[in-house]
């Protein structure tokens, strides 16, 4: 498994606009995408810092992964996501190293890039997101 850079950092909000504004208004960052992710009911905001991303999440349903994560913790820090060459065979080597996963294969996230989650009880409390960008030559 090669792992070769945090992909975003993703932050759980209650109110898109209201955070929108504070990244762009108090810390100077520009938002340059949003987007729905319906099957995972979240809306995103996407920021640059430097060369970190940052993902906003806002919950689109009262049953949504997220909501159940504003409840539970409120805002704050949701995952980190890390950028593999390739998430199917990353998804194998952890599961051999006995990961547990919450996605057993990839599924489609925002930006378009393949993701699976990993579960915090396997990660040291950190729910662990893999990403790979297919777009992208090797």
């Amino acid at each position: 498994m090669k792992t070769t850079h945090i992909e975003h950092i993703g932050i759980a909000v209650r109110n898109l606009e209201d955070s929108i504004r504070f990244y762009e208004e108090v810390l100077g960052l520009k938002c340059y995408n949003i987007e729905v992710v319906a099957d995972q009911k979240v809306r995103t905001a996407f920021f640059m810092a430097g060369q970190t991303k940052i993902e906003l999440l806002e919950s689109t349903s009262d049953e949504g992964p997220v909501a159940r994560f504003l409840e539970k913790r409120g805002e704050g820090v949701h995952h980190i996501a890390f950028a593999v060459d390739n998430i199917e065979e990353a998804l194998e080597h952890l599961t051999q190293k006995g990961i547990k996963a919450i996605d057993n294969k990839p599924r489609k996230g925002a930006e378009g890039l393949d993701i699976a989650f990993l579960h915090p009880g396997s990660t040291f409390g950190v729910l662990t997101e893999l990403c790979e960008d297919k777009n992208k030559k090797r």
